[in-house]
């Protein structure tokens, strides 16, 4: 089995790309591992699944995966984790504000924990004061919805050991809250701090305001399934040899 795969999903990102699989690669051959690289392209209409095919030519640890229209970000994220095949997998943005070279970091966690999730420290190097004053609100929101005390529940650079992420259920919005839903289900999770780099190229996919909306109802949603969890532990089976299809 490929020991990592690193999911990136993919909008409009031509001129981010080869930047990224430039950083990318050089950090991942210095891992040691058998890896592999899914662009996940929930589609683009500039050129990004060809810079992807010619990244693809040249190194087969590459893959393509395209979806037929833009889906958003929860749907391409999706079909990057049902596409990977290593044990280990991360997911990142590809806009270059994710640091390839924080993966190292990300997988060491996986020795002791089941799900590292990025935690962008220094925000002021990437986004602007609106952009960071946003975020710490929705973040205390959310907290205290969800009873939680997530200190950046918007950072999407992430790892997981393989495990985690068969039977999970996602739907749309709901990949910023990942790492509730692996709670949800008993994983152990940790917040590890990774840089935050400026956008270099076009602009973010999200206003502060069609976010703060959407993520809210979205927590609403993930609060009420919380609350209605089964939470029940099997102490005695005797004679369960017959399991009623």
């Amino acid at each position: 089995m490929t020991d990592l795969s690193v999911v990136i999903p993919v909008y409009n990102e031509e001129e981010s790309l080869p930047l990224l699989w430039a950083e990318l690669r050089e950090v991942l051959d210095r891992l040691g591992l058998a890896f592999e690289v899914v662009f996940v392209d929930d589609g683009s209409r500039d050129r990004s699944a060809e810079i992807v095919r010619s990244f693809r030519e040249a190194d087969p640890r590459v893959r393509l995966v395209r979806l037929k229209a833009n889906a958003g970000e929860t749907a391409a994220t999706d079909a990057g984790f049902k596409a990977a095949r290593g044990r280990r997998v991360v997911v990142m943005d590809a806009d270059l504000q994710n640091d390839p070279r924080d993966i190292p970091t990300l997988l060491s966690h996986l020795d002791h924990w089941d799900a590292a999730t990025g935690w962008r420290v220094q925000r002021e190097n990437g986004d602007n004061f609106v952009r960071r004053a946003s975020s710490r609100i929705a973040n205390r929101i959310r907290n205290w919805v969800s009873d939680e005390a997530i200190q950046d529940s918007g950072c999407t650079f992430r790892a997981f050991r393989r495990e985690c992420l068969r039977g999970l259920v996602l739907y749309r919005g709901f990949h910023r809250f990942i790492p509730t839903l692996l709670q949800m289900r008993g994983y152990r999770v940790v917040e590890v701090p990774v840089s935050h780099r400026p956008r270099r190229f076009g602009r973010t996919k999200y206003s502060v305001l069609n976010r703060a909306f959407v993520a809210f109802v979205d927590l609403l949603v993930v609060r009420w399934m919380t609350a209605r969890l089964l939470r029940y532990e099997v102490v005695e089976d005797v004679g369960g040899d017959f399991v009623r299809d």
